[in-house]
């Protein structure tokens, strides 16, 4: 069975495209004003999508639910199984006790509360997020600081701002291990390839957003006269962060930036005050004693080698992992990395695999839609974290059922995530086979030159539906793609803008608002925490708007090419 798209199903072409987003508007409603869950919201908007497959495209029904089918197990392996075990590793450190030393290192860093605001919420937050993603970076920095005395709400609004910067390669890299297998084919490249070029791509533009997003948010905590009074830290960590945010995502590889990253920024930090203090620490108002009393440099040091062990583990791993795609022209006994993918499976889909045909204006000519899924068994940066987090939790003593008993909970902590994850894939999946995500990206090429700008806010909106920019890829990766080529832009800026704008809808989230309030007690005060987070989202989006268009015009030599 062979079946051709349609590109414009209701005849005109806007028309077409506002039924094809009707999947979109499903869980827009869903989860922004009707606030059913967010795996509900999903399983609505999965029925809906094969409804317009079906109905509107007119599209086999044995080809819609195949599509739907790949989709659900792409989600599985491409998604799921790096988030769980990324999760996984964090609840190791967790139930062995060895966040407990963590937390202390970072409690006694410094008495002053903006310093404490620039290592927990802006270094430590952007850790997490490089390890787990999520929301846990959310809820840990700002119940973190709440527990150090910062006004709870407060604590929220700094952890939400602060992660923005590291969401692009959020759970060791995953948006953008997600976008690069989604467009791969409509790029003819090769899965890795795409990866790698989205990284580089986004590591060109972030790196400007974290040099910025220190003083930010010493600015939001104690106001501008405020921040000026310790410029050297909030230099230090923006410079650090970024400069090895860009080294990593253009020369090692995209699994790695955010930790490496936040390391970075957390040394220097750590560096820079052991010759360095602001001239008065500053604390709240009525806050006349610190929250706690710091430590000592030799048992700060100590600590911080103790508490880091595991994350010290983790990125070995995932350095040996990629050391081929890190240093080219390795012995075949020292490539890891080519061993490591002697494991793949690649296998076309059965009933799916070019038995969708797209044509002009979409490819030049009537062209067989791949379905095509890789399994990296040994190399996906899931399994690394997964033997990562074993070899962790044996080095930090703990027992195999303990290690057993946190798999358990962290499946059903995650029941839930997990199945949301399954249907946004299946989503996606169903829209790009039927045609709809052609529809669209053929109504927003009619944007013109304003494109790169309005294409950081369908990633911004992508993330307030979903609260993840894995999602968000997955939902509008393969629109933005087809949009630029259509544009005769290059279609790497917009995925790649995609993923940066999305960044910036992370604090604005329904999701994440309700995770940084049950965080610190204050279930009821997303309204508030959105009110206070709002306005920075859109002008922070705004930035990557304005970042992209110039890259699209006069420094195009910023994107990389094959």
């Amino acid at each position: 069975m062979t079946w051709i798209q349609d590109y414009q199903p209701a005849g005109g072409l806007w028309l077409s495209a506002l039924l094809a987003a009707l999947p979109i508007i499903v869980l827009l409603v869903s989860l922004g004003v009707i606030r059913f869950s967010a795996h509900l919201s999903a399983a609505l908007a999965l029925v809906t999508a094969l409804g317009v497959a079906l109905l509107l495209y007119r599209m086999p029904a044995a080809l819609a639910f195949d599509s739907a089918a790949m989709g659900l197990v792409f989600g599985v392996w491409s998604v799921a199984w790096i988030a769980f075990h990324a999760v996984y590793f964090h609840n190791v450190t967790v139930a062995t006790g060895r966040f407990d030393a963590i937390k202390r290192v970072l409690a006694g860093f410094s008495e002053d509360r903006r310093l404490q605001a620039l290592l927990i919420a802006f270094g430590f937050g952007a850790l997490l997020e490089g390890v787990a993603g999520g929301g846990s970076p959310i809820a840990i920095t700002a119940a973190m600081m709440a527990a150090l005395g910062f006004p709870p709400v407060k604590a929220v609004v700094l952890a939400l701002l602060a992660n923005t910067a590291p969401v692009a390669f959020g759970g060791l890299g995953n948006p953008l291990i997600v976008l690069g297998r989604l467009t791969a084919p409509i790029m003819h490249l090769k899965q890795d390839q795409a990866t790698e070029l989205f990284s580089a791509a986004v590591g060109r533009q972030v790196p400007v957003l974290a040099l910025i997003i220190p003083a930010f948010l010493v600015v939001v905590l104690a106001g501008w006269k405020r921040m000026l009074e310790v410029w050297p830290a909030v230099l230090t960590a923006g410079l650090a962060f970024a400069v090895m945010q860009f080294v990593a995502s253009n020369y090692i590889s995209a699994s790695l930036v955010d930790v490496l990253a936040a390391l970075t920024a957390m040394a220097a930090l750590w560096i820079l005050t052991r010759f360095w203090q602001p001239a008065a620490v500053w604390r709240f108002d009525g806050e006349e004693a610190p929250a706690v009393k710091s430590l000592g440099a030799a048992q700060a040091e100590r600590g911080a080698l103790y508490a880091w062990m595991p994350y010290i583990i983790l990125i070995l791993a995932i350095f040996l992992s990629r050391i081929g795609t890190i240093f080219k022209n390795l012995p075949a006994w020292l490539d890891l990395t080519k061993l490591l993918h002697k494991a793949d499976w690649v296998f076309a889909w059965p009933g799916l695999h070019n038995h969708v045909v797209q044509h002009p204006p979409i490819t030049a000519k009537n062209t067989p839609y791949a379905a095509t899924l890789t399994v990296d068994f040994l190399f996906s940066p899931g399994t690394v974290a997964l033997f990562a987090a074993l070899i962790a939790g044996f080095a930090m003593g703990a027992r195999p059922g303990l290690l057993l008993r946190t798999y358990r909970s962290t499946l059903f902590q995650m029941r839930w995530a997990l199945a949301t994850i399954f249907m946004i894939l299946a989503i996606a999946f169903v829209m790009n086979y039927s045609g709809a995500t052609q529809t669209l990206g053929l109504a927003l090429a009619t944007t013109g030159a304003v494109f790169p700008l309005f294409s950081a806010y369908i990633g911004w909106l992508g993330v307030f539906l979903t609260g993840s920019d894995a999602s968000t890829n997955s939902l509008f990766g393969p629109m933005q793609v087809i949009s630029a080529q259509q544009l005769n832009l290059n279609p790497i800026l917009a995925g790649a803008t995609n993923t940066s704008g999305g960044v910036m809808g992370k604090m604005i989230s329904p999701q994440n608002l309700s995770i940084g309030a049950t965080a610190i007690g204050q279930s009821g005060k997303e309204g508030s925490l959105l009110r206070q987070t709002f306005l920075w989202s859109l002008l922070l989006t705004a930035v990557v708007g304005v970042i992209s268009l110039l890259q699209a015009t006069i420094l195009t030599a910023m994107i990389p090419s094959p």
